[in-house]
């Protein structure tokens, strides 16, 4: 296996989502040298993997805008900071050196660098099946809908109570014949907003409900619903089932690096510095006292990050900057 070393970077960032690139242009802007690496294969994480189409609310100076969209804006305004990208590398080894880190990934690059930000969001991963419709995976049952367009004119169930499971149904709406929403409780866990548009909409509502059985010969044809409070059972035609129920995270290798932990999360102070002197985190990875975990909130723990890091890197840097709107 070769090996590509990436001298003297100033600051590595470890995740290529929304905060990671955020992250990428604030440390151009505070003059560092940045390498971001991801384990996919494009930059944008989550958000551009799995939920491309998705209207996001909760950033500063957009009422609404795709996620896909978001994310190109994001690897425009980091490309500022002409950052070195390592995409499809998991970063696993991590060893202190004289004056900075070593980090080598799977495919055996090393990196150096004088500090770390760790952006990874939840880390790798994998969808929480469902178990009566395993034997339909690829066959119609689906655990998330990168392109949406794709089911138009389609009989769609989706299963979950969560974001992700009202965000699908919102956006499969105006495209699907029609979209059934089934869920254990009556009450949903998703955004107020969303969950306010969701009764507005058409969508019917199965509650408190959970899928039996799915049926069909060689594809989705129907899904067996039970009642939670009566027993009983309905039965709904579908050419797609999509199961919304979550994620299982896993940090790998970064559990190796002696980082604390406060279960799946990485422990922080109010600088975002781990208990490591030049290891940060920021966005869903970081986690502190009080923590709100919205988007908004993790591009602002970005910015925080990158500045206390800017002395770490140099002494002769203050931790408060300049504005962006001064002159040079």
């Amino acid at each position: 296996m070769g090996v590509e070393n990436v001298e003297d970077t100033d600051l590595l960032i470890v995740g290529a989502g929304p905060v990671g690139l955020y992250a990428a242009y604030y440390a151009g802007f505070r003059g560092m040298s940045v390498t971001v690496v991801d384990a996919l294969e494009q930059p944008g994480g989550q958000m551009a993997a799995l939920y491309p189409e998705k209207q996001v609310y909760d950033v500063a100076g957009f009422p609404a805008v795709k996620a896909q969209d978001l994310v190109d804006n994001l690897v425009q305004q980091a490309a500022q900071a002409k950052p070195c990208y390592l995409l499809g590398h998991t970063a696993q080894t991590l060893t202190d050196t004289l004056d900075g880190v070593t980090v080598t990934t799977h495919r055996g690059t090393v990196v150096t660098a004088k500090a770390v930000l760790i952006t990874g969001g939840i880390g790798s991963f994998t969808p929480r099946p469902l178990p009566a419709g395993t034997a339909y995976e690829n066959r119609g049952l689906h655990y998330f809908v990168p392109k949406p367009a794709e089911l138009t004119d389609a009989d769609v169930v989706i299963v979950g109570g969560g974001d992700s499971a009202v965000d699908w149904a919102l956006a499969l709406e105006p495209l699907a014949r029609s979209v059934a929403l089934v869920h254990r409780r009556p009450q949903f866990r998703a955004h107020e907003h969303s969950v306010r548009l969701l009764r507005e909409s058409s969508v019917r509502l199965c509650t408190p409900h959970e899928v039996e059985r799915i049926t069909g010969e060689n594809h989705v044809e129907e899904v067996e619903l039970r009642d939670l409070g009566t027993g009983g059972t309905e039965h709904l035609k579908a050419d797609a089932v999509v199961a919304a129920l979550g994620f299982v995270a896993n940090l790998g290798p970064l559990t190796q690096w002696g980082l604390t932990m406060r279960g799946r999360h990485i422990e922080v102070d109010r600088t975002m510095r781990t208990n490591h002197p030049r290891i940060f985190a920021a966005g869903d990875i970081a986690d502190y006292d009080g923590k709100v975990a919205l988007i908004s909130v993790g591009l602002g723990e970005a910015a925080l990050a990158v500045n206390h890091i800017a002395p770490v890197i140099d002494p002769a840097q203050a931790t408060v900057p300049g504005h962006s709107s001064d002159s040079p």
